[in-house]
């Protein structure tokens, strides 16, 4: 994933974005005009909500996260040895899926390329893939592909643009003239282009999630390049970059590392929140990839106030999950996972092809609408028997509490509307009233 924030790797990192120029990007980009396909696609993106996040590797055989290599100083011709050892005989695509529906998500991201170099699929670009490297010879992203589509779950990738291993990035080479100054960058994205387009003729893929952009702000991407061969091969594909600028032309939706859209908790969401889809990404304890010692999981509550918030916030949650070395997502993790799921059986319908609404998020919650519906989701009761809500100016029909459907009393006044009631029910995670309109 991004940026760790380590005494040793600020010093180590020199070259990277912890010393950012300016936080623009001065290279031609595309003249966009997303395609109907595309408009729809972006329709169906915000009406999920709820997708898994999968940082999967040959970097899980350490235990030590996706960024073991650079963390540990470990050499390219050191490091390119543990494609020997992987061999996840315990993967299983069909499980991996059943499990994200159990969870109520609608779709998957997975890396097919981490900064690290290695792809996860098939590719003739280059030898250093599962299939070619590794005694499992295997291609991951092919039988997730296909199994998503059997279930009918949406498949996006995640794509590094940054590269430790190849002399034709040219890592930590300064940057001139929108190039490294001593690396074949023409080859580098030429091999972007070629992975990209397997990507999208080979795999039913709906989304690429690009990350790295970061490293070389100064760089030119050629992104009016990259972004029109994505669009042209499959129109209906979204595009977003982890880049932390303002949404660029070509992008089809807007995302947030380990934030909730507006806020800058992690220090580099700076950006304001643009018009195009929203997504924010989170892990389930402290690490993208598989860690060893990381034991501090989130709870099956903790996650769902983050969903209700994101949702709140009119963006979808991307939930991280680091599968370990044998190709298992972690019990603890599917545990909190179904947990959340079957929190999801219930109250779905409040979170799911929702949007945020005209009232604001508040410090007792936030709320979601559909149609005529809203929901008014209570994470933080007040000591008061009432809350007020602000922002909707449209006549209520009648409120009902979600959980047991008995009438809620209101009063609505031109600031606002009371809602009232005899206790809270401390078992409750979320406490949602439908405000019918």
């Amino acid at each position: 994933m991004i940026r760790l924030f380590t005494t040793s790797l600020f010093v180590l990192f020199s070259f990277s974005a912890l010393s950012q120029p300016e936080k623009t990007y001065k290279f031609p980009l595309p003249d966009y005009v997303p395609a109907a396909e595309n408009l729809k696609a972006r329709e169906e993106f915000q009406n999920m909500k709820y997708g898994l996040f999968i940082h999967w590797g040959i970097y899980s055989l350490l235990g030590d996260g996706e960024w073991v290599m650079f963390t540990r100083k470990i050499p390219f011709e050191n490091y390119s040895r543990l494609a020997d050892f992987f061999y996840p005989l315990r993967f299983d695509a069909k499980e991996w899926v059943q499990l994200a529906k159990e969870a109520g998500m609608k779709y998957i991201t997975i890396t097919s390329r981490h900064h690290d170099g290695f792809s996860m699929f098939y590719t003739s670009a280059s030898s250093y893939n599962i299939v070619q490297a590794t005694p499992f010879g295997r291609d991951i992203l092919k039988e997730l592909s296909d199994e998503c589509k059997k279930q009918g779950i949406k498949l996006h990738v995640y794509y590094s643009q940054l590269d430790w291993a190849r002399p034709d990035y040219g890592l930590g080479q300064r940057i001139v003239n929108g190039e490294p100054e001593k690396a074949n960058w023409k080859s580098y994205i030429e091999f972007m282009k070629t992975q990209l387009t397997e990507l999208l003729t080979r795999y039913d893929i709906q989304a690429i999630w690009f990350d790295g952009h970061w490293e070389r702000y100064e760089a030119n991407w050629h992104l009016d390049e990259i972004y029109a061969l994505i669009h042209r091969l499959k129109p209906e594909c979204l595009v977003g970059s982890n880049h932390h600028l303002a949404p660029l032309p070509g992008e089809d939706f807007q995302m947030f590392e380990r934030d909730l859209p507006g806020f800058n908790t992690a220090g580099f969401n700076t950006t304001s929140v643009g018009a195009l889809p929203l997504e924010t990404c989170e892990t389930m304890n402290n690490h993208w990839g598989f860690h060893i010692n990381d034991r501090q999981f989130k709870s099956a509550k903790q996650i769902v106030h983050y969903l209700v918030n994101a949702a709140g916030r009119n963006a979808n949650l991307l939930l991280n999950v680091g599968p370990m070395p044998d190709g298992r997502i972690q019990p603890e993790c599917q545990d909190t996972l179904k947990r959340v799921g079957q929190w999801l059986k219930k109250f779905g319908h409040t979170i799911y092809n929702t949007r945020g609404s005209t009232v604001a998020p508040a410090h007792w919650g936030v709320a979601t609408q559909k149609g005529k519906s809203l929901y008014i989701h209570v994470l933080n009761p007040p000591a008061e028997k009432f809350i007020f809500i602000t922002g909707n100016k449209e006549k209520i029909k009648r409120v009902i509490q979600v959980d047991n459907g008995k009438p809620v009393l209101f009063k609505q006044l031109p600031e606002g509307i009371f809602l009232y009631f005899e206790q809270w029910n401390p078992d409750m995670w979320d406490t949602i009233f439908e405000i019918q309109l």
